[in-house]
């Protein structure tokens, strides 16, 4: 094991992982996400979504197996995500399957198959950390993200302490996304959420409210919430510099100890 991994593995305590995947035989971690074998945590498998959560200890990560099936995939997520139970799902897709991903997966993160151990790792990490952290100040009656916190009780926002001055729906925009932090939501999710399924305005009255969040987020934190393009918006995660420095720390490990198949010479035979 290269010597960023051991360091990755003394630092952080294990995951209990749950992988969903259609896969029969024997270590279907090797062929679901071959990065795991490398990594000291819990791995369990499953190969019916409607039963993940019903037996067994309940696992911090459910990371559904999404190379071959992309409709069944597709499926399981929406069934784990309608569950009452709360937990990251994390899909492991080929390249080619990127292209069928979208926000009505409930998704909170995906990973390539061909992705190294540190990437994983760190992926699962910040997956379990953001949920953690939500828990915590849901305990407190608090949401908060980086420097935003919403108090739902006092109907109270503050951004690094400074109080926003929010309009009742801004305020119940703001406080959604921050619910969910990461998750794209089409215009068409936001109004059933924030506005209700009697409100029969359009997709203007969320660009609209967006913008004006924006405006009283500031220039400097403005892009806390974040547009995807031809889908609708989410509230962007704070970076993580000390993780995103270890991640590329590890990353050159993992490249260095795995030698690149297109770079050994061919040798020719006559």
């Amino acid at each position: 094991m290269p010597a960023g991994l051991c360091q990755l593995a003394e630092r952080w305590e294990h995951v209990e992982i749950l992988v969903v995947t259609a896969e029969s035989g024997g270590e279907p971690a090797s062929r679901v996400l071959p990065a795991l074998d490398l990594l000291p945590h819990s791995v369990r498998y499953a190969d019916d979504h409607a039963s993940v959560l019903g037996a067994g200890p309940h696992p911090d990560v459910v990371l559904v197996d999404a190379r071959r099936s992309l409709a069944g995939a597709r499926d399981a997520c929406r069934t784990l995500r309608t569950s009452r139970v709360r937990v990251p799902l994390l899909a492991v897709v080929y390249e080619a399957g990127l292209a069928a991903l979208s926000a009505d997966w409930g998704l909170d993160d995906v990973v390539l198959a061909t992705a190294g151990p540190a990437e994983v790792d760190a992926r699962l990490r910040l997956l379990v950390d953001r949920l953690t952290g939500q828990t915590y100040a849901a305990t407190n009656g608090l949401i908060t993200s980086g420097d935003l916190s919403i108090n739902p009780d006092t109907y109270a926002a503050k951004l690094k302490g400074r109080p926003l001055y929010l309009t009742y729906k801004e305020f119940e925009l703001l406080k959604f996304l921050a619910q969910h932090p990461g998750r794209v939501f089409t215009r068409d999710q936001l109004l059933r959420e924030v506005w209700g399924y009697d409100y029969f305005g359009g997709h203007r009255t969320v660009d609209v409210h967006v913008r004006r969040l924006r405006a009283k987020l500031g220039t400097e934190y403005e892009s806390m919430i974040g547009t995807v393009r031809q889908v609708g918006y989410k509230l962007v995660l704070p970076p993580r510099a000390e993780a995103q420095a270890l991640i590329e720390d590890l990353e050159a490990s993992w490249h260095t100890a795995t030698p690149d198949p297109a770079a050994t010479p061919q040798t020719s035979s006559r």
